[in-house]
């Protein structure tokens, strides 16, 4: 690639997010009301502390869910060519999934999902 070109498609970048940042200050309604600093979640006031403690399994969880979406879409595109890759694409992802299937047995074992 032209170096050229890079650095004027770079700058192009740059110099449009600049363009659209400084418009957004200058053309934005402004006006102050102290509700707007408040906290809030579907238009209810919050009601007690806002900083609460969750349980650490809700986020555990919910890296275990990541970390299966992700393998999902690094099936997606063996699945795509999957007639072409022959029998080591088959064996490779077969060695994928059975390390997959490892650590889902792990958490499991381990109680991550459990719904506490």
């Amino acid at each position: 690639m032209n170096f050229t070109l890079l650095v004027t498609v770079v700058l192009t970048g740059i110099l449009f997010v600049a363009i659209v940042v400084v418009l957004a200050q200058l053309l934005a309604p402004r006006s102050y009301n102290p509700m707007k600093e408040e906290p809030y979640e579907c238009g209810i006031p919050a009601r007690g502390p806002q900083w609460g403690h969750y349980h650490l399994g809700y986020y555990l969880f919910a890296i275990l869910f990541l970390m299966f979406d992700v393998e999902t879409m690094f099936l997606f595109p063996w699945a795509v060519v999957a007639k072409s890759l022959g029998p080591q694409g088959l064996v490779a992802v077969l060695f994928f999934l059975f390390i997959l299937v490892l650590g889902l047995a792990y958490a499991w074992r381990k109680g991550a999902l459990k719904w506490h």
